[in-house]
């Protein structure tokens, strides 16, 4: 049986000390398969946001482990952490993040521009993961001359275009009406379904997270529930 791609034992984290201490996540276990889609819920403060942190490299559990493809996370260097999200994690954030005076083509060569790709490589690649979220012809748009389902579509294109296994979305529909967040959702759901890419999101809406195969909900830095849904033949939420 393959391992995980991402395989959580025991993984705790913690802030300050003394009377300030805050424990953030208390002994999760989790488990998570190439191709899932995992959808993160619970109150503010249940530990969504120190989850995320860890599985996206950008911190590390004060306890447990943490494997990516069985690689222990917590072994690597600083920079060996920044070279696994430069070459396997994409982030989408509910802010969208763009660089405002630059446009749509600029902001996705960005992570390519972090690698050192060339001009012509980082062209090429952006152009084609505009064109897979539905920008073609669109990258010379900067952000204001965009709406907000727009916008995050680039965004999902920057995440996309080094080609990452893992898709990190933070409340990816928050800033967006209903008719633009359905259309980021079922645009999720095709790069899971068609792409293979696992995503793992944090919403704080029941709608959205009816779109993924799993509802993992947290409770005071715990598992509170862990449900596998029945996927849908067209991949998107049930009606």
């Amino acid at each position: 049986m393959s391992e995980a791609l991402i395989s959580l034992a025991n993984v705790t984290r913690g802030f300050g000390a003394g009377a300030a201490a805050f424990q953030a996540l208390r002994g999760v276990d989790l488990g998570i398969d190439e191709g899932d889609f995992v959808a993160i819920m619970g109150p503010s403060g249940s530990g969504k946001s120190s989850l995320m942190n860890i599985l996206g490299c950008l911190d590390t559990p004060s306890g447990g482990s943490y494997r990516f493809r069985g690689l222990e996370v917590a072994g690597l260097s600083r920079d060996q952490r920044a070279l696994l999200r430069r070459h396997a994690l994409g982030f989408v954030f509910q802010g969208f993040n763009l660089l405002a005076r630059t446009s749509a083509q600029e902001n996705v060569e960005l992570p390519l521009l972090y690698r050192g790709e060339s001009a012509t490589l980082r062209h090429e690649r952006a152009r084609a993961a505009l064109a897979s979220v539905g920008l073609e012809g669109w990258g010379h748009h900067t952000p204001s001359e965009l709406s907000g389902g727009q916008q995050q579509r680039v965004a999902i294109a920057r995440a996309l275009v080094t080609g990452p296994s893992l898709l990190l979305a933070d409340e990816p529909t928050g800033n967006l009406d209903t008719e633009r967040s359905r259309e980021i959702m079922d645009l999720l759901t095709a790069l899971n379904r068609d792409k293979g890419i696992t995503v793992v999101m944090v919403t704080h809406e029941p709608d959205m997270a009816e779109y993924a195969h799993r509802i993992v909900r947290l409770v005071d830095g715990r598992i509170a529930s862990d449900v596998r849904r029945a996927k849908h033949q067209d991949g998107g939420a049930p009606a």
